[in-house]
């Protein structure tokens, strides 16, 4: 089907049906290897099925992936997941992602100062936070405020905002914030196995995220030959 020319939106819902079937045939070996992980990667074992999809749709928006988010969402209220959770997971995705930049920050300070330090990520770094807040009080304290706010327990535990905390460092790849929260879920009683899944389901959606948008370059490859 030849795509139009006149068809300007970048993302519909009806795209993907119509349109990520047809980069299978030409990689089918590897499609089926990646839906066959991405399957067994939301199914149910140490964490539940509803919580791996709240977990999932938490990692959809720190991908910024349309597709991930439309498709995790209706399959999480099939499981029961309320709005509130949903807003939840979506609030602690947004703490980590822009608190992996303000981790950052530390880095940055060091890069700042004529005779740096050699080591760029140290674990000790973690202790200076408040070189960021003697710089700006009320940007470090809106943080900080913030960030106790969304890890609050209400109606997702706190054992399972660290796990999609967890998640949101492991798409973000910030040190820091891995460190950080994986240490904050042993304290909320997260185990090894419950981390191991998160972090799958984590690297499923962020490899998903790319799969998702082959729905786009489909388009992109048919528009160039108009």
């Amino acid at each position: 089907m030849t795509v139009s020319a006149e068809q300007d939106s970048l993302y519909a819902r009806s795209y993907f049906p119509r349109y990520a079937p047809k980069f299978v045939p030409h990689a089918p070996e590897a499609f089926k290897a990646f839906g066959e992980f991405n399957k067994a990667a939301m199914q149910e074992g140490a964490l539940s099925a509803k919580l791996k999809e709240i977990i999932a749709i938490a990692s959809a928006h720190a991908t910024g992936c349309p597709y991930c988010i439309d498709l995790h969402v209706a399959a999480g209220r099939k499981l029961q997941a309320s709005k509130e959770e949903v807003v939840e997971a979506i609030g602690v995705s947004a703490l980590v992602k822009g608190g992996s930049a303000l981790y950052h920050g530390i880095n940055a300070l060091n890069a700042y100062e004529e005779s740096p330090a050699d080591d760029l990520y140290a674990r000790e770094n973690l202790t200076k936070l408040e070189a960021l807040e003697a710089v700006n009080e009320e940007l470090y304290t809106a943080f900080v405020s913030f960030g106790r706010e969304v890890l609050t327990p209400r109606s997702l535990g706190a054992k399972d905002k660290s796990l999609v905390a967890v998640a949101i460092a492991h798409i973000e790849g910030c040190a820091y914030s891995i460190e950080y929260y994986t240490k904050l879920a042993k304290s909320e009683g997260a185990s090894l196995a419950e981390l191991a899944e998160t972090i799958v389901v984590a690297g499923a959606l962020k490899a998903g995220s790319a799969m998702a948008h082959r729905v786009n370059a489909y388009i992109a490859y048919e528009r160039a030959g108009e």
